[in-house]
């Protein structure tokens, strides 16, 4: 057997490519430079592979930014507006992805989207009468070529042309659907052409569209993409690869075309192994297992994946069997070899992309012999395995007799919506068009100096403490002066708003380096639910009472909500996630409880991740939505009618999943809505939301002020759209990742406009 990875992280050991990117942002350094830094990351990661002893190496999986974009790019599918700018090719690239002002005014970035059921986001495409599709093959060579010249030959990898499709935005509808297809896949045929004259001996086309819910016309276009793109005989391996789910709607018609190889993933795709049982596999393709998981971070249990292969050896000969991770490896952090502050029991039990290079190679060698289970390599791991069962953090008796003993009375609140409003009007008294934010204020530099010091043992408790409440006391003071008329406390004691609440939690565990890429130069650092989780002490109770006594206005407790923090986390494994959830919910349903006890009276619980993990297939959403809806309401079933519960929801689709919104009974709900038009208002007055809404009328992820003039168009919109009386004013996202000075003059431009609107109300 062979081995093979999808993708390797691109962010760099250290995240090299994200301190070089921003500086190049920041004119730090030249365009040369930026270019000749990347060079060294792709060259290390190569290097890193080929010494691992992997047999397909991967190219072009590098990205600036985004890998959608690269193929926007690829396609020449560049919207006008962008190249109306005269920037340079590069330049371009970073307006789509970031946006761009000068004197002449703005263009916003592309909008963002999750990435199926992951935390990365990707860039949305635009095609449009105006789009001029052709190729532009130089970065797919060039890195091709790269590998080639420090000899490495390397497997390049693109976005598949139905994939880039379904994903992208069509301005005309339907009616241009096959217009583009049709030019789309010629590109692609002319992509492979050029590969093969190149010397490129595999290409791996990536179609994860492929595992989603497909219907005669998706599987139509497939077949008429794939039949254009064969029509010449390609004089090069094509590896059709899936991931994130099974191919059960067109698993035949793949097994139609002439690929050299399929890639299917045997960890999310459950039945992916049923399928070739059913169906068989042709004995002249070959087939790439994903057996390593490309999304979790435990160790690979190598009896699992064992019997995994058992059943593929029975149908696929075993010359044609690659063992491959089961997504790209950007989803998990790049090494352990830097967490020097994690226990051995616990780091025993995990692997990060580097050691899932020598997953594979264990796997590669022990499946290469009879005796298998004889391997030293497999005993340890089994050994491991049971290990991990028996460390007592990851019991709590406790917590699962409570979640245990749940009934249906502990999800509901005792009143309804319009009982619970007309209490919180009373008590709260806010005006028209109510204006606040998301909770977040900019993480300037002083923050994270403090922050880290305070880590190092350099400054003692009370200094921090003293710091923060100054920081606090400012920013209060601020919202203050700019007539906001909900506060928050600009959560200066947070590194991140998961991780800050699983360092409060017990039963999670912390990397000093776990990074995973987000979008762009994002990264996060997700936390471990490796135990049972209960809350054992107040998480934010301090900072928000502090905060309250320094206003007369409400001000609202931030909370995380239950399925963001198991959603943005690297969950056990060994426990269902209803369980894991619920647990969670219980330890913030305390958190709430003890916030009103001490008169907090707005409550926002962030659910932002609840769309993130929904299953692949439609079939499987109704189970999920139960018991994550649940989980949120777990979390404030108890309080009383007059606290009013906040959500927020962000950068997702939202349209098939009303039902579950509606659901989740929160008295106010703030939106994305700032990239999306206020698209949002249609679908919520489509389905007949009665709850009061927040839509983002400011996109904080672009560095701009907006004016006034724009706040107002945008919130007259809003006023066409939704009941004057049920609206709210306020940014789509937290300001953490933004500048002082803008996000103060953004704020008063978006106070001012919402004041000068009332005045007509």
């Amino acid at each position: 057997m062979k081995t093979a990875v999808i993708g390797f992280p691109r962010i760099g050991e250290k995240r090299e490519l994200k301190r070089v990117t921003e500086s190049y942002f920041k004119n730090q350094i030249s365009k040369e430079e930026l270019i000749s830094e990347s060079k060294k990351i792709r060259e290390k990661h190569w290097k890193l592979q080929s010494d691992a002893g992997i047999d397909f190496m991967t190219s072009n999986d590098f990205s600036f930014y985004d890998l959608f974009l690269d193929t926007t790019v690829m396609l020449n599918a560049i919207p006008k507006e962008y190249k109306d700018l005269n920037l340079s090719e590069l330049d371009t690239y970073f307006a789509m992805a970031k946006g761009y002002q000068n004197e002449n005014g703005e263009v916003k970035a592309l909008p963002m989207k999750k990435w199926f059921n992951t935390n990365y986001h990707y860039l949305v495409p635009r095609l449009s009468s105006e789009t001029n599709l052709k190729l532009n093959s130089q970065k797919i060579m060039n890195e091709y070529l790269e590998a080639k010249n420090i000899g490495i030959e390397t497997k390049p990898v693109v976005i598949g042309p139905l994939t880039f499709l379904k994903l992208s935005k069509i301005e005309e509808g339907k009616e241009n659907y096959a217009l583009y297809l049709l030019k789309v896949a010629k590109i692609y045929k002319e992509l492979i052409s050029e590969l093969s004259k190149t010397g490129v001996k595999y290409l791996q086309i990536d179609e994860p569209i492929l595992v989603t819910d497909l219907d005669k016309n998706d599987i139509e276009n497939f077949n008429n993409i794939y039949s254009i793109i064969f029509e010449s005989k390609p004089d090069l391996n094509i590896i059709l690869q899936t991931y994130f789910g099974d191919v059960r709607d067109v698993y035949s018609d793949i097994l139609k075309h002439p690929f050299s190889a399929v890639g299917l993933d045997f960890l999310e795709g459950y039945k992916n192994l049923d399928l070739l049982e059913k169906n068989s596999f042709p004995q002249d393709k070959v087939i790439f297992a994903g057996i390593v998981n490309g999304k979790n971070i435990w160790k690979n249990n190598y009896k699992k994946s064992a019997d995994i292969i058992d059943r593929i050896k029975k149908m696929v000969p075993v010359e044609n069997i690659v063992l491959n991770t089961s997504c790209s490896l950007l989803h998990v952090p790049y090494t352990l070899r830097h967490e020097t502050k994690l226990s051995e029991t616990y780091k025993n039990q995990l692997a990060f992309a580097e050691e899932k290079l020598s997953e594979l190679s264990d796997l590669k060698e022990i499946f290469s012999s009879d005796n298998f289970k004889e391997n030293p390599e497999y005993i340890e791991n089994i050994h491991l395995i049971e290990c991990k069962n028996k460390i007592k953090e990851f019991y709590s008796e406790d917590i699962r007799r409570k979640v245990a003993e749940l009934t249906e009375d502990d999800f509901n609140r005792t009143s309804s919506f319009t009982e619970r409003i007309r209490e919180q009007n009373d008590l709260l008294n806010l005006p028209k068009l109510p204006t606040t934010t998301i909770g977040s204020f900019p993480q300037t530099a002083d923050v994270r100096k403090i922050r880290m010091a305070h880590k190092k043992g350099e400054i003692s408790k009370p200094e921090y403490d003293n710091f923060i409440k100054d920081k606090i006391k400012k920013i209060v003071n601020v919202q203050d002066e700019l007539g906001l008329d909900v506060l928050v406390h600009g959560e200066y004691e947070r590194n991140d708003m998961v991780e800050y609440f699983g360092e409060n939690l017990s039963g999670f565990l912390f990397t000093e380096n776990g990074w995973v890429q987000s979008y762009g130069t994002r990264g996060v650092k997700p936390p471990v639910i490796f135990g049972d989780v209960k809350r054992e002490k107040s998480i934010t109770v301090q900072w928000t009472k502090y905060a309250q006594s320094l206003t007369d206005k409400p001000l609202k407790g931030m909370l995380t909500g239950p399925i963001t923090i198991q959603n943005w986390s690297f969950v056990r494994e060994d426990l269902d996630l209803k369980t894991i959830a619920y647990q969670i919910g219980l330890a913030i349903q305390e958190e709430v409880l003890e916030l009103e006890n001490y008169g907090i009276k707005v409550i926002q619980i962030d659910e932002a991740a609840l769309r993130e993990k929904l299953p692949i297939r439609k079939k499987e959403w109704k189970e999920y939505l139960d018991w994550a809806i649940k989980a949120f309401r777990l979390t404030n079933s108890r309080v009383e009618s007059k606290t009013q519960i906040h959500t927020h929801m962000c950068y997702s689709e939202f349209d098939d999943i009303m039902q579950g919104i509606k659901d989740m009974d929160a008295d106010v709900i703030t939106i994305e809505a700032a990239k999306s038009d206020l698209s949002i208002l249609d679908t919520l007055k489509n389905n007949n939301y009665d709850k009061e809404v927040g839509p983002g009328v400011y996109d904080i992820h672009s560095p701009r002020v907006p004016s006034e003039g724009e706040f107002k168009g945008l919130i007259n919109n809003m006023i066409e759209l939704f009941d004057t009386d049920k609206l709210w004013v306020n940014p789509d996202c937290g300001l953490k990742t933004r500048e002082e000075f803008e996000t103060i003059e953004s704020l008063k431009n978006m106070v001012n406009a919402a004041k000068e609107i009332r005045k007509n109300l």
